[in-house]
């Protein structure tokens, strides 16, 4: 059973309108990095080089892994989500290539 919140809980209120904004930030600061990703795809295409790099991915997660623990997330999960992000990018990188 779940518990009834009041619309009119100014607390609460203010509390989703910041995880709101922080979830806009996000999306424009996801986009912006596809932006610069899909650059990136499309120079590795025109040089015939890989879709992925495994050695600077390693790289990443490891230091992502840090900046989590230091911000006081759990690393698993920010790995989590930087390996989805990578994932994502290296599939458009192999579309690049297949032009």
């Amino acid at each position: 059973m779940t518990q009834d919140i009041p619309a009119n809980d100014p607390v609460l209120a203010g509390y989703r309108a910041s995880i709101d904004n922080i979830d806009a930030a996000l999306i424009h600061m996801l986009a912006e990095r596809f932006r610069i990703t899909q650059a990136v795809g499309a120079h590795k295409a025109q040089t015939n080089l890989p879709a992925s790099d495994p050695a600077r991915e390693e790289r990443q997660i490891a230091r992502l892994r840090k900046l989590a623990e230091d911000a006081q997330l759990d690393p698993d999960f920010g790995e989590k989500f930087i390996r989805f992000i990578i994932d994502e990018v290296i599939r458009h990188h192999e579309q690049a290539k297949l032009g």
